[in-house]
């Protein structure tokens, strides 16, 4: 048996009905030439199930003494595991559209995971159009971290359209085999830093050995407001409408986007790819609450996990914090809008120089203490340290293959909280950016709609630094049929030319679709409702 660790225990204390726990993600699939839909799913499902010596912790289940959670917890392993309980194979309604996969995401999501059985679920999903499938996943985050679960989720796939596996990728000997294609480098690595979350930071900020001292004088500076543009937590978080206790019921939408439209932006204004993604999350968010009469005289405030590795430099280990990004949504201009977030940013990285990365982490842990304080009691809405999350987490850059069924976008799936009520987060893959957003259903109504204003942002942005090709939107015509030309994924489109708007005066729009493109694209005022 494995005791758990005081953060792992941590998240079960914390859970509850209307707040569970797992982080997930949402993979599309095209299906090889050829093969019919039932038949290559059920195939897939039955190789996942056949485990000889299961992967840790995937076989694992809680062991509780008479004080449950509170009290010691421990790993044993499950011996009545039931693999058809955790890999399971679904049909959607017709006429499978994204809306009915986030629909059914939405729903399995704001379940809570069977604490008598090993802490996760894999779904495999048929019935979408163009010949696509989807794989939802989701599994506690006591059970399994980030980097962890993305090394067992490219452990099953390959950049080899003809590589098939007849044995379970959750199974200790493919575990085995791919720990050995990495050390001969037939994978392509991705550090353990690279692959954390959000989560898994606040893990490594749990179980560290710090200089307190250094760390709380850190925290003195930025409660006092001597560090000019750093923004403390807590204090300086405005109150608006995402920022309220949450029910159970959730509400998933995923859009992908071009890196190099990103990217652009980014070198445009001489920023980062961080940089252009927080302006366009901004953006959106100011439209959405504005559409709302919400926007709060404040800016809101995100928790951005950041890099603080100098440029040549690859020996540094952990070299990353989360920092509290002023995201400027009361500043109109999005020029000026960009360049407060730069500051805000820049802040936050220079504020961590000359810290350890121990004093990073309990740095982190004291700014994070009122929250873990009260999320327990139900009372984190009264005081969140943040409005939102916007994280970026590094993923693979190329074609990706499962069995011969290419992957078409990998859309992460994560946490919201009482106080937190909508967590974005994004996932590079093979060219694009896949955004995936969890929020509250009650909380925040119509979140598809901040789907089509972070294409009005990321448009609003090329304008203003003078990008060729930006463009406003045009509306596409419900019913239109359009060929199945490549991959199919629900994707930001392109649109007809116009002269730039001034953004200043510019009213938000209560109605606007997504757009027609290359390919065929999910239509977020379509999605799940």
């Amino acid at each position: 048996m494995k005791k758990l660790s005081f953060v792992d225990a941590g998240f079960l204390l914390a859970e509850a009905r209307e707040m569970p726990m797992h982080v997930g993600g949402v993979q599309l699939y095209t299906l090889p030439d050829g093969a019919k839909e039932h038949e290559f799913l059920h195939e897939l499902a039955s190789n996942l199930r056949h485990v000889d010596k299961m992967l840790p912790p995937f076989g694992d289940r809680l062991k509780l003494g008479p004080l449950g959670v509170a009290g010691p917890a421990y790993w044993e392993p499950d011996p009545a595991l039931d693999m058809d309980y955790h890999i399971r194979h679904s049909a959607l309604p017709q006429p499978g559209r994204y809306r009915e996969l986030f629909t059914l995401v939405s729903r399995l999501h704001g379940t809570l995971l069977d604490r008598h059985r090993p802490l996760w679920e894999m779904h495999l999903i048929e019935g979408l159009r163009n010949r696509q499938f989807a794989v939802y996943t989701k599994m506690h985050h006591a059970a399994v971290d980030g980097a962890r679960a993305t090394h067992v989720s490219r452990c099953m796939l390959s950049n080899d359209p003809d590589y098939y596996q007849d044995e379970s990728p959750l199974s200790l000997e493919s575990w085995n085999r791919y720990r050995d294609s990495l050390r001969l480098g037939k994978q392509p690595e991705l550090s353990e830093e690279q692959m954390r979350n959000v989560a898994d930071r606040l893990k490594a900020t749990f179980d560290s050995r710090v200089n307190m001292m250094q760390a709380l004088r850190g925290f003195t500076r930025a409660w006092t407001g001597r560090d000019g543009d750093l923004k403390l937590p807590h204090l300086q978080v405005p109150r608006s409408s995402i920022n309220t206790s949450i029910d159970s019921a959730r509400r998933f939408v995923a859009q992908s986007w071009p890196f190099a439209r990103l990217r652009a932006v980014a070198k445009a204004f001489d920023g980062t790819f961080n940089d252009a993604v927080l302006a366009m999350c901004a953006g959106a968010l100011r439209t959405y609450l504005e559409t709302h009469a919400e926007l709060p005289s404040q800016s809101l405030k995100a928790m951005v996990p950041v890099s603080l590795r100098q440029a040549g430099d690859i020996d540094s280990g952990n070299a990353v914090a989360a920092i509290s990004a002023d995201l400027a949504t009361n500043v109109a201009d999005p020029i000026e809008r960009m360049r407060a977030i730069q500051k805000s940013v820049k802040a936050g990285k220079e504020f961590y120089r000359n810290m350890t990365p121990n004093e990073i982490q309990l740095f982190a842990l004291v700014m994070q203490f009122p929250s873990m304080l009260l999320m327990p009691l139900g009372l984190a809405n009264r005081l969140p340290p943040y409005n939102t999350v916007i994280s970026n987490v590094p993923g693979m850059q190329e074609t990706m293959y499962w069995n011969g069924a290419r992957m078409d976008g990998n859309y992460p799936v994560s946490i919201v909280t009482d106080g937190i009520a909508i967590n974005i987060t994004l996932l590079t893959y093979d060219k694009n950016v896949d955004f995936g957003i969890i929020a509250c259903r009650r909380s925040v109504p119509q979140v598809q709609r901040i789907i089509d204003y972070m294409e009005d942002s990321l448009v609003e942005l090329e304008q203003a630094a003078g990008i060729s090709g930006s463009s406003s939107k045009k509306k596409k015509s419900k019913g239109t049929k359009k060929k199945n030309k490549g991959k199919t994924r629900p994707v930001a489109k392109a649109n007809k030319k116009t002269k730039p708007k001034t953004v200043a005066a510019s009213k938000p729009k209560l109605k606007r679709k997504a757009t027609a493109g290359k390919r065929p694209a999910a239509q977020p005022k379509n999605q799940a409702g």
